[in-house]
């Protein structure tokens, strides 16, 4: 229904919790790239962390 607020659950807390966790992986493996060079492990671990992200927001919905 537009305009209505849906209330805030241990549910959601958890979808942002993972979401800044995500965000936060962006951040560190973007850095570590940047200064010591790629490595395809930790992109591959991030691109994991932000696969279970969505299905996680996705099966929350």
């Amino acid at each position: 229904m537009p305009g209505s607020m849906r209330g805030s659950s241990k549910a959601d807390g958890s979808t942002r919790a993972m979401a800044a966790l995500t965000v936060g992986g962006l951040v560190v493996v973007t850095a570590y790239t940047v200064a010591l060079g790629g490595n395809g492990w930790l992109w591959f671990g991030w691109v994991v962390l932000g696969l279970l992200t969505v299905a996680l927001a996705v099966t929350q919905s």
